[in-house]
């Protein structure tokens, strides 16, 4: 139930410790905290949670249509999907079901079409559509020249993955998870249970939940086990300012290759649109820098999908790395003879599986000997949607009316009020930067990029938001 990120580790052993607090991380916690006869760990090396693969993906609540049929992940996806969904809809966490279109260039995209309807239908997509040209053009019509043709599928959505992942960590914190930032994990050993060496000195668990990322070979190999490699896949992506919305209607995606989906154009709920990402393979796992080759890569692929959207602004531009394992599925192995399962090799997929990967886990450790006990539903969190199709606190009289900080715009460009800030500030996992705040309201993340207001929000920040 506490946060920290300083200061000495607790000496009493956790039932359960979870070594990173990104999407996955964060979820697990917050299953494992339905459990209140347990202690819960989790553990982060960053100052604050979603800071890695989380915080950088393309924020796509996945169908699990072109997953491959039979995979833990085929699975987990579509569980996730559905829980995910109905968790957004009670939590406030943004939504949007503008479905995607997978969009044909050549001869040899348009006949594999029916190939990936038919690997839909196997997932249990059952909804999804073949487009001709006539139709593709009339749903969207800035559409570059030359499409031959479409799948429609209807279920994709787009959805808020930062607000998700702080939804997970506030739920679990406020159910009495020990939420542990700052906190680098550098060695791990079994000692009557197992002692994990930190950067904040040590902590003793029973049962450990690798949920490391990037990093999850690397913990996976302390332990004895060399099932798989991360190699960091880098997405590189341009976000384009909110005048650019009108120009896409769904989230248009080309024919899949072996690297990955491939550069989509989408909407964001955010209200900008997003061109990315590239897919480079590379062997540094900090390389989260953009690089000027692979912009221009992408607006060169950008400007046949959608010619207009590359003469828009652009608002900001970022990379994340994904957790490519040379795999098809999650590598999610349990070891119970060590009391400890991996959560390795999890994809961009992970944000919308994230819920069904915790129950999965869960069981994985029951099934490992955690006696779980008895379940204690967590108190119902509700969000700040920061979403552009819904309304926000300077729009409702009934919240400034009640206070009036709540109509005292701070930054004009995303609208974010002093109220909202000042609620940041306050909140169950408050933020520990001007990024983390950031994420938190959307301050400072418009197309002024803080130009204008970011004098004001550092203030607000370091003295605490007081009016």
């Amino acid at each position: 139930m506490t946060v920290t990120a300083a200061g000495p580790l607790p000496t009493t052993p956790y039932d359960v410790a979870i070594v990173g607090a990104g999407v996955v991380g964060c979820a697990i916690a917050r299953e494992l905290a339905r459990r209140p006869r347990l202690r819960i760990a989790l553990v982060e090396a960053q100052d604050d949670v979603g800071q890695g693969t989380s915080k950088a993906n393309t924020a796509i609540l996945h169908t699990g249509f072109d997953a491959t049929p039979g995979t833990l992940e085929a699975r987990l996806v579509r569980e996730g999907y559905a829980r995910l969904g109905a968790y957004a809809a009670e939590t406030g966490i943004p939504v949007e079901r503008v479905g995607a279109l997978l969009v044909a260039w050549d001869e040899e995209q348009l006949a594999a079409l029916p190939r990936l309807a038919e690997k839909a239908e196997r997932n249990a997509c059952h909804d999804t559509a073949l487009l001709g040209p006539g139709e593709l053009y009339a749903r969207e019509p800035r559409l570059g020249p030359g499409a031959l043709g479409a799948l429609h599928v209807p279920g994709e959505s787009i959805i808020c993955p930062w607000t998700t992942t702080l939804a997970y960590a506030t739920q679990a914190v406020r159910a009495g998870a020990d939420l542990h930032l700052d906190t680098a994990v550098r060695e791990v050993s079994r000692s009557d249970g197992h002692l994990l060496t930190t950067s904040r000195g040590t902590l003793r668990a029973r049962h450990l939940v690798n949920a490391a990322g990037l990093h999850a070979d690397t913990l996976d190999r302390a332990l004895g086990h060399e099932d798989f490699t991360v190699t960091p896949r880098r997405g590189q992506l341009l976000v384009y300012d909110k005048l650019a919305r009108p120009l896409v209607r769904h989230i248009l995606l080309p024919v899949p290759t072996a690297l990955g989906k491939g550069v989509l154009v989408a909407p964001t709920v955010h209200g900008n649109v997003l061109l990315g990402p590239t897919a480079e393979d590379l062997r540094d796992k900090r390389a989260t820098g953009s690089t000027a080759d692979g912009l221009a890569a992408l607006r060169d692929k950008g400007r046949r999908v959608l010619p207009a959207l590359v003469e828009e602004e652009v608002t900001a531009v970022y990379a994340g790395l994904r957790a490519a394992t040379g795999h098809e599925d999650y590598r999610i192995t349990a070891h119970p003879g060590q009391a400890y399962v991996t959560v390795g090799g999890i994809r961009s997929t992970g944000l919308t599986a994230s819920l069904a990967i915790a129950a999965h886990v869960t069981g994985l450790l029951a099934d490992g000997g955690l006696d779980l006990g008895p379940v204690r539903e967590p108190e119902p969190v509700t969000m700040p949607n920061l979403g552009e199709a819904f309304p926000r606190p300077y729009q409702r009289p009934d919240l400034i009316a009640a206070d009036p900080e709540y109509g005292t715009l701070v930054c004009h460009c995303e609208r974010v009020s002093r109220g909202e800030i000042r609620d940041a500030l306050a909140s169950t996992v408050p933020p520990r930067s001007l990024e983390g705040l950031r994420r938190r309201t959307r301050a400072r993340a418009g197309r002024c990029q803080g130009f204008y207001c970011g004098a004001a929000v550092r203030e607000l920040f370091e003295r605490g938001a007081r009016p």
